[in-house]
């Protein structure tokens, strides 16, 4: 048997993930949705009380745990049970998951689209009724609208979650735009991902703004402010925003990382197909250099090969210079993750895809919670920060030079 490459390992391995995630996706919208619809089943029950005045119908614990069979692996199910304290029986039957329903076989196709259309939208029944075949016609709307609200409500209190218990060193930021509009303007999500001193990667903000202007972003920062987060001592994001603005204002002593992705492609934007393999190369020799010096070497050949024919192009990078190359006062170990805003890009990429191609199948409130669980599903299977042992250093601002700690000076010797 032949063994499998390094990639088709890693392939395999992701996919892997991707499944254990969709498979937990789907676990607790099930769960969810059997809470919701007991609750409905209870209400219409609400007023009616036994002799001695208690609620004549109650939850009496849960049928045995079972599994429905999807095209992903099993999905656990616990259906509620309900009883009656006096009067005629009464039994709750889900629409969702009846009796005997073990199997769908379309579960792998649907969730991808569940999560980004259905989960905020007046098609959640349809997006039921995919994951689990015709028997969830039977859901109510109410029940739908239940929910809905389980969402809204999770992400009201996600958002007002207290932050000074932690000491937080690095903060990516980028602004994720839909299909949406507000008059003539597209809504954009406003997200920004911090990192602790223990190196865990956490969404700190997920809020919504008009473009992503100086303003949109000042509100983000204050409410950052304001449930105790510090000064982090580097902000990275693309240089287009009007995020560098209101950090300048809210946060004076954060450094800041253009993210080198976004440069790159303003940079090529600007010349001919032809032209771009090479200058992209070029580009990479940039910050790709060890030293900081070299680095500035290969900035500066790169101005005088394209300045004169593009000048557009040696513009757009010019203007960030100091910006571009700020990553080199920090540790090494941590270069990789500062130069990009590759942390938002590879957890949000999907959406943005998606609702610029979907317009007005999410409602502005819709677009941020959707954002806020799929964010949240994935914050669980994001890596430790590589090196995170040296964030306490830089949490203290102990200054790195060319990526090494700047040696103290030897009493001594001086």
């Amino acid at each position: 048997m032949q063994k499998r490459t390094k990639t088709e390992q890693e392939e395999r391995g992701g996919q892997d993930e991707l499944t254990a995630l969709i498979r937990t996706g789907a676990q607790k919208l099930i769960a969810q949705a059997l809470k919701v619809e007991v609750a409905d089943l209870l209400a219409t029950y609400a007023g009616q009380q036994d002799e001695q005045g208690h609620a004549r119908v109650v939850l009496s614990g849960h049928h045995p745990t079972r599994e429905i069979q999807t095209g992903i692996g099993p999905v656990t199910v616990q259906v509620p049970k309900v009883r009656s304290r006096a009067g005629e029986p009464v039994t709750f039957r889900s629409a969702l998951v009846p009796p005997y329903v073990r199997k769908t076989r379309s579960l792998e196709a649907a969730l991808p689209w569940l999560y980004l259309k259905g989960i905020s939208t007046g098609e959640m029944q349809a997006a039921l009724e995919v994951l689990v075949g015709p028997e969830a016609k039977g859901l109510s709307a109410s029940t739908i609208a239940r929910l809905k609200q389980v969402w809204r409500e999770e992400y009201d209190t996600w958002r007002q979650r207290r932050l000074e218990d932690e000491q937080w060193a690095y903060m990516w930021v980028d602004g994720i735009y839909s299909g949406l509009r507000a008059e003539t303007q597209r809504l954009c999500a406003l997200v920004v991902i911090g990192v602790n001193s223990q190196g865990d990667k956490q969404l700190l903000a997920i809020e919504d703004g008009v473009r992503e202007s100086t303003q949109s972003w000042r509100e983000v920062l204050l409410h950052l402010k304001a449930r105790g987060m510090n000064a982090p001592e580097l902000a990275i994001g693309d240089g287009a925003m009007g995020f560098w603005a209101a950090v300048e204002e809210i946060y004076p002593t954060t450094r800041q990382q253009r993210c080198w992705v976004h440069k790159t492609n303003n940079v090529l934007n600007a010349l001919p197909k032809s032209g771009q393999p090479k200058a992209k190369q070029a580009l990479q020799e940039i910050w790709r250099a060890e030293t900081k010096t070299a680095a500035t070497r290969a900035f500066d050949c790169f101005l005088r090969t394209y300045e004169a024919k593009y000048p557009k192009a040696t513009a757009c990078l010019e203007k960030d210079r100091e910006e571009l190359l700020t990553f080199y006062a920090f540790p090494a170990s941590h270069w990789q993750s500062l130069r990009t805003t590759n942390p938002i890009e590879s957890t949000f990429g999907t959406i943005r895809h998606r609702t610029k191609r979907t317009k007005g199948c999410l409602t502005r409130d819709g677009l941020l919670q959707m954002m806020f669980k799929l964010g949240r599903c994935a914050e669980k299977n994001w890596r430790r920060l590589r090196g995170f042992k040296e964030l306490e250093k830089v949490i203290k601002g102990i200054q790195c030079t060319d990526g090494i700690e700047e040696a103290k000076l030897d009493p001594v010797a001086a």
